[in-house]
């Protein structure tokens, strides 16, 4: 796909890989909708504020790109939150994993991914278009401890990206995903102490974790790249060799 005057929609944009993705895609020429709670502060997109973990919300905005561009060329799932909870701590005061933060993660990094994605094919099979949808997963899908929620979240895109894959082709839709390694954003400097942050470093081959830059790099590239298709990009350093 060139990206020249596509119609690409980035949800989680105002931030992070989303940030460095729709800033690229603005610099090749495309329209780009930033779906976000919080607008972003960069120039050249436009914001739709949409919290992606409610339906009616996304129904609106998905409605509203669609009116203003008259088409949507690709999606990009981005959108997504941390928070590290084990299953049960047994240090100190013994507590089990908190519901409502499961409910809060999955709801963020997965059923949004479902709500986006349901709204946003339905528009390119109106006008026909050969569109694509890339979902942002994390290595963190085959599992890691104290991030249930998440790596469960993750599992479950990897899940659905073949799955729709397998379905819109039909449609002459690709999807596929991508799979980070850590990645120098907010979230990770949030979620992680100076001694995790090193430990992943060094167990990285290339030492060191990933520019928001280079991870939206590979997006670009299974946007361009015609023939990727239900597959998962791991872009990690080599981390999982």
């Amino acid at each position: 796909m060139d990206i020249k005057g596509k119609n690409i929609i980035v949800t989680g944009g105002a931030s992070g890989i989303g940030k460095a993705l729709a800033t690229k895609l603005i610099e090749e020429g495309a329209n780009v909708g930033v779906f976000d709670i919080n607008e972003p502060d960069f120039q050249g997109a436009k914001f739709y504020k949409c919290d992606v973990s409610d339906l009616q919300n996304v129904e609106a905005q998905v409605e509203k790109f669609f009116g203003d561009n008259g088409s949507i060329d690709a999606l990009v799932n981005n959108a997504g939150i941390v928070k590290d909870a084990p299953l049960l701590s047994i240090f100190g005061q013994l507590k089990k994993h908190d519901i409502e933060i499961w409910n809060k993660i999955l709801a963020t990094n997965l059923t949004s991914v479902f709500y986006m994605t349901r709204e946003v094919v339905e528009k390119m099979f109106q006008k026909r278009t050969k569109g694509v949808v890339v979902n942002v997963s994390s290595i963190v899908a085959n599992g890691n401890p104290g991030q249930s929620a998440y790596a469960a979240a993750k599992a479950g895109i990897d899940a659905l990206t073949k799955t729709w894959a397998n379905e819109l082709n039909l449609l002459g839709i690709r999807v596929a995903g991508i799979a980070p390694g850590f990645t120098l954003t907010k979230i990770a400097q949030y979620s992680m102490n100076e001694k995790i942050k090193s430990d992943w470093e060094k167990r990285t081959p290339l030492r060191r974790m990933a520019k928001p830059e280079e991870i939206a790099d590979g997006i670009i590239f299974i946007i361009k790249n015609d023939f990727f298709h239900g597959k998962i990009l791991q872009l990690d350093g080599g981390l999982t060799m």
